[in-house]
């Protein structure tokens, strides 16, 4: 791994560490935690006090890989799935976890149709 790759992940690293200081998922607002990959996203709902995973959706898998994986189409999708799993789930409010990355470009576009398929956050 290149230096500047290496310094990137551990800068990433450290501002998760430091969101996830004061951001933790109760059973009544979990956490929807967001992952973004060069080629996937994932994103889950969790419930950090339990250590259960609520509900989750990813571009691995099956309906979501006819295209690329990697926009901001594809994220809205995950978005949206996830939004609506949660939903069957109970969950109606979430805390946004967006894991060290920039809230822009995917990331954003995955929580505004989480929002848009009903998600409080």
């Amino acid at each position: 791994m290149s230096d500047k790759s290496k310094k990137k992940q551990v800068g990433r690293k450290r501002r998760h560490a430091r969101v996830r200081k004061s951001v933790t998922g109760t059973a009544e607002r979990p956490r929807l935690a967001v992952f973004r990959s060069n080629r996937h996203v994932v994103a889950q709902v969790i419930d950090d006090r339990a250590g259960v995973t609520v509900a989750a959706a990813s571009t691995l898998e099956t309906d979501l890989r006819g295209g690329t994986t990697s926009n901001r189409e594809a994220a809205a999708k995950v978005g949206t799935l996830v939004a609506e799993r949660a939903k069957a789930a109970g969950v109606e409010t979430v805390v946004f976890d967006r894991g060290g990355f920039r809230y822009q470009g995917r990331v954003a576009a995955l929580a505004d149709a989480a929002r848009e398929a009903g998600l409080e956050f």
